[in-house]
Order: structure tokens, then C-alpha cells, then sequence
């Protein structure tokens, strides 16, 4: 992987991470339209080390409220941020099952490509396009069984092409969540385990050079495009969600789904 295509993949993640448009599809699309070749556990530890960027990034725009709930936490109490902190971890319960039991067998399964990509891309749309027009009545916080839903939908977008954010807001859109809540919610919720996996990386020794193959300055530079581009997209998101707009990307995602099954069986 060259110092320019990890630039261009490391934008491509940052940007697509928060909007509701797959990273990891953005990713496979990318790759096959740059003929990026690199092995699987190189391809792994990149876009692990891609999606550590955008969670820093994360935790950048929402540092006031990280910081708000950890000293709420810390006060040993039952109170609103040691609530919040709870449903949190409830919400990451199914994507722990899913990340330790079934990840692989979904891969080995389904594989990772672009065609695979192009449907999840489609589902993705029917998500986006059901928050459009089916509406709920406004709740004014996310319950646990609501945290524990959203939990599962964030665990199934382990196929590529079905958009993690895309799930987890749809889902909490409609369950009758307030937006502005759930998009800060979908976020934080994803902190933990990305940089728990980034973490067992790093002992492992995957990022370097002669594990990974792939050149520490284009792994440097592809961290700091996705974390840059991560800053603007999840800034970019919240206003969106607030605004009601998911509906625009309904239709983009679902002309790149056709697009990339089209490519997956070579249209093209």
C-alpha cells in the first residue's frame, strides 16, 4: 500500500465512518477501484488502525460529555451519567458476542465482497428511507431494552456494506429516540470496542512494518486522514440527524450498492 492510497483510504474511512454510508463497503469499493492489493492480516491491522482514528476523532468532538459522564461515574452513584455509562455497556453486550463467537464464521461465510457489499449497501438504504417516513412518537432518553436493541443492530452491521451508524440511528430513530440522542449515542457506543480490538493489536505487534507489510509513513498518514476527515464527518453527522435529512443518503447508498454489485460481477 503506497503513502497516496493510504491518504486516499484514510479519508475515504473518516468521511464514511459517521455518515450513514458503510466504511467498511467504501473500503472494499476502494481498494478494487485503486487495486489495492495487500494480504488479509495487513488489510486487517490498516483498517483497524483507520477506525482508531475515528474514534479519537470522536472523542475529541464529544470531550466535554465524555468528560461530564466519567466524573458522574466516578462519584459512585446511581445518577444520570453512571445510568448512561450502563446502558453504554448493555449496548455493546451483542457486538461483544458477535466479535468473539461469530465474526470469523460470518467472514468465512459470506466473504467481504463487492458484491456482498452491494446488498448491505441496499439494506442499508431501506433503513435510512423507513426513518424517513415511518415516525414515532419523540421519547425523551434511551432505555436499556432501547440500548440493548441498538446493541444488536450495531452487531449485525458486522457485514461489510451495512453501515454501522446507519443501523444503530435508523434503530434508534425507530424505537422514538430524540435525534440529537441518538446520534451521540450511536457514537460513544463504539468507543470501547474499537479501541479494546486497536488495543489487542498493538500487543500483538500487528502494526509493524514486517507483520503488516505495509510501510509505517503509510500507515501514519492513512491514521491522520481518517482522523482529520473523521472530525468534520462526525461534526457534519449531528447536524444531519438533527435536520432530518437521512433521506439523501438513502439514495446515494443505494446507487452505490447497485454500482457495486454491478462491479462485483463485472458489469463494468
Amino acid at each position: 500500500m503506497s503513502f497516496l492510497e493510504a491518504i486516499v483510504l484514510g479519508i475515504v474511512q473518516g468521511l464514511t465512518e459517521f455518515l450513514p454510508v458503510s466504511s467498511s463497503g467504501h473500503l472494499i469499493i476502494g481498494k478494487e477501484l485503486l487495486g489495492v492489493e495487500v494480504n488479509p492480516d495487513a488489510e486487517t491491522t490498516f483498517e483497524v488502525l483507520v477506525h482508531c482514528a475515528t474514534v479519537l476523532s470522536t472523542i475529541f468532538v464529544f470531550r466535554s460529555e465524555i468528560l461530564k459522564l466519567l466524573q458522574g461515574f466516578f462519584k459512585f452513584q446511581l445518577n444520570e451519567e453512571t445510568q448512561y455509562i450502563i446502558k453504554i455497556c448493555v449496548s455493546m453486550i451483542p457486538v461483544l458476542v458477535v466479535g468473539v463467537f461469530f465474526k470469523e464464521q460470518v467472514k468465512n461465510i459470506f466473504g467481504e465482497g463487492v458484491v456482498l457489499v452491494g446488498l448491505m449497501l441496499l439494506v442499508t438504504a431501506i433503513l435510512l428511507t423507513l426513518t424517513h417516513f415511518v415516525k414515532f412518537r419523540q421519547q425523551k432518553e434511551i432505555s436499556y431494552l432501547d440500548a440493548f436493541i441498538i446493541g444488536v443492530s450495531q452487531a449485525v452491521a458486522v457485514f461489510p456494506g451495512l453501515s454501522r451508524s446507519g443501523a444503530t440511528i435508523s434503530t434508534g430513530l425507530l424505537l422514538g429516540n430524540k435525534r440529537a440522542e441518538i446520534a451521540r449515542f450511536s457514537f460513544l457506543m463504539v468507543l470501547v470496542p474499537i479501541l479494546g480490538e486497536t488495543f489487542l493489536h498493538i500487543l500483538g505487534g500487528d502494526f509493524a512494518p514486517e507483520v503488516s507489510g505495509i510501510p509505517i509513513v503509510s500507515l501514519i498518514a492513512g491514521f491522520l486522514a481518517a482522523f482529520v476527515s473523521g472530525l468534520i464527518a462526525c461534526k457534519v453527522m449531528i447536524a444531519i440527524v438533527k435536520q432530518s435529512k437521512l433521506i439523501y443518503f438513502a439514495v446515494y447508498v443505494a446507487i452505490v450498492g447497485i454500482f457495486s454489485f454491478l462491479l462485483g460481477l463485472n458489469v463494468f
